[in-house]
Order: C-alpha cells, then structure tokens, then sequence
C-alpha cells in the first residue's frame, strides 16, 4: 500500500494544497509512496517505479493501436441479407453526410485528436525531460496537457460501444473487427498514460531544467485581496450561469427522442428513458443499470451537488469542510461518464443505415444531452474548492 506522508521535520518542499490552500512540507518522495493534504486528502503527488519510462512505452503502445483501429472493420451488422459495416473514419463521414456535424465533431475530437494530442505531447515532454534537455515550450504543453485531459473520452466510447452491441445484438447478426480489438487496446494504454502521470512531479521536473538552462518563465503576479474576492465573486457566478444552463437542457434532454428507428416505413423514437426499459426488457439489467445511472441520475445529481457547494462557499459556510470536498471530486470525476449514451445514439446511427429497410437517427436529444454533458463538466472546473476552505486558517 502507498504510504501517506504528510509534515516532519525532515521536509524539503513547501506546496500550498490546490484544494484547501493550506501549506504542507512535503519531503523527497520515493517510490510507492504518496503525498496527501492532511486536512482535505487532496493527493499533491504518487511516485511509481520508472514512471516516465513507463508513460513513454504506454504513449507510443497507445498510438500504435489508435493508429491500427482506423483502418480496419470495427463493428458489422447484417440483417435479412443485408450488411453494413462501421469503422471509424466512415463513422465520421455518415454523420457529416447525414447533417449530423455536432456529433461528428464530438466523435472526432474526444475519440481522436485530443487523445492522440495527450500522448504526443507527453512523448514530446518526457524523451527530453529524462535526458535532461528541456523540451521547447515545455511549460505551455503541458500545460494543455492538463487542460485536455478531461475531454479525452475513449474509455467511455468502448462501454459505449459494448452497449451498442447488446442492444442490437437480438435484431441482427454482429461481428466484431480487427479495429474494434485494437481500440480496446488504446483505450487500455491511454488508461495506464493517465494512471501514471503525476502533475506536481512534471511541473516539477521542468522547473528544475528551467532553471538548469536559464529559461525566463513569467510567474503570475501575487493578485491583492479585492483581486481574489473578485475573482471568488466571478467564480460563483459563473458557476450559477452553467448550472441554469444545465437545468434548461436536462429538460428536453429527457423528454424528446434521443434517436429514431425507422423500420419498414415506421418510426420508433426512444428517448433516454425509453432505452432504459428496452434494455431492461431484454434482460441487460446490469447494462440497463448503468445507461440509467450515467445518463438520468449522473446529471442531474451533479446538477444538485454543484448548486449545493457554490450556494454553501457564496454564503461562506463553514460547516462540512471535508465531506463538501468529497462530494466536489465526485461530481467532477462522473460527470464524464453521462456521455455514455451520446456515443451509442454516434455507433447506432452510424452502423445501422440500411437504406429504407432500417436505419438510426439521432434525435433532438442528443445535441442537448451532449451540450448538458459538457456545461455540466465547465461547471465543475469553474467552481473553485478552496473556497469550501475559505474561513479557514492555514496552521504550518
């Protein structure tokens, strides 16, 4: 188990937590060994065995298999002698050809460009960094690094994928292509990327050689008290804006149809709660479970737990300190995984065009269930936490 080291004597560096501001000497850490906020938990860093190396082999790894389920069949579908077949370029072109260019670009850059991004630039960063040479604008990559990490979602299109495959597995005969395993796969190394990478260690690393070979960083200059309270002010209403936002797209998010079958000259729309049922019908509970909880209850309890918090720091309560900290990191680390059923409307109505015998459609819903996601997701990262610890004092 990793150790949790927090202040002694024997401290080296002194860090001020992101999440509670409260200011801990950390010592040298080694390896398997972890560094928590004794007052809120935050985790300032985890030190594993030959981590960069490691990051570096999982990158490329993943870039090799991203590369290697483009080509290739990743799902087909065949029905009373007819077949189609979808793979992720041609997923693409369907949903731009069909008008659908929102979810084009949704599948485009949280599948695509913005992984492959992450573990270019982590490549890019860390083959130098380990030599010793510091990488030309190092600080700005990885600063979008960080920044884009959130919005990489491959590990979400796969389940999004698996649900997918049982809900039109008892319509038709599916086929899993080579790509479809080869995505597994960099979905698999993306993962461990992600598990690996230590924020404070890396900045920390490049400000080392930053001062080893001179490089002039600008630092943000310290703001004034009425220039934080401005800044808190903005915060809090920024957050109440998304928040507003949210709750007007949950709205026909929920009640139109998130897609439309059409079969033989009729029309089937679904709405989110209606594929719930279907699956359920069908027998998936556990796949129904999850469709339900990602998609219906994620949202909205994100929605409640967010406004709760903002309303809580803009009153400048101070009771809960640690459990309202709880709460935050769990409504930004789910919030995500509601884009679950956007992906499997993405798949379906990519797969299944067969013309006037049965095809998919997305449906109004899902450009507002999308749009819900990722306001959702911005207001998360505009709520601050260290203003939960706001009327709390700092004791070193």
């Amino acid at each position: 188990m990793p150790n949790k080291l927090q202040n002694n004597e024997c401290s080296l560096d002194e860090v001020e937590c992101y999440e509670c501001t409260l200011a801990v000497k950390l010592p040298q850490l080694q390896e398997n060994q972890k560094a928590q906020c004794p007052r809120c938990g935050y985790t300032f860093s985890t030190i594993h065995r030959n981590a960069n190396e490691r990051i570096i082999a999982f990158a490329i790894t993943g870039l090799i298999f991203l590369m290697a389920s483009l080509p290739f069949k990743f799902l087909s579908f065949s029905s009373n002698g007819l077949e189609n077949n979808f793979d992720a370029i041609t997923s693409i072109l369907i949903l731009i050809n069909n008008n659908y260019l929102v979810l084009a670009l949704i599948e485009l850059l949280t599948i695509f460009v913005i992984p492959s991004v992450v573990l270019i630039s982590v490549i890019y960063l860390l083959i130098p960094m380990n030599r010793g040479q510091y990488p030309k604008y190092g600080r700005n990559i990885l600063n979008l690094v960080f920044k884009l990490l959130p919005w990489s979602m491959v590990e979400i299109f796969l389940i999004g994928a698996l649900v997918s495959l049982i809900k039109i597995i008892s319509m038709a005969e599916i086929e899993l292509g080579i790509s479809f395993f080869a995505f597994i796969l960099f979905a698999l190394s993306m993962t461990l990327v992600v598990l690996h990478i230590d924020k404070r260690h890396l900045y920390q690393r490049l400000g080392e050689l930053e001062k080893k070979h001179q490089i002039q960083v600008q630092q943000p200059s310290t703001a004034t008290s009425q220039n934080q309270s401005i800044s808190h002010d903005v915060s809090i209403q920024k957050t109440w804006a998304l928040l507003l936002t949210a709750i007007v797209l949950y709205v026909p998010a929920n009640v139109f149809p998130i897609m439309t079958t059409h079969f033989l000259g009729q029309d089937e729309p679904s709405t989110i709660i209606g594929g719930v049922i279907l699956l359920w019908q069908l027998g998936s509970y556990p796949v129904a479970a999850i469709v339900f909880i990602a998609s219906v209850i994620i949202p909205i309890a994100k929605i409640l737990i967010l406004a709760w918090l903002n309303y809580s720091v803009q009153k400048q309560s101070d009771r809960l300190s640690l459990e309202r900290v709880k709460w935050y990191r769990l409504a930004e680390f789910v919030g995500r995984w509601s884009m679950i059923d956007v992906f499997v409307v993405i798949i379906l109505a990519s797969l299944i065009q067969l013309g006037p015998t049965m095809s998919i459609t997305p449906g109004v819903a899902t450009v507002a269930f999308s749009a819900l996601v990722i306001v959702t997701m911005l207001a998360a990262m505009s709520f601050e936490p260290r203003l939960i610890w706001k009327e709390t004092h700092n004791d070193k």
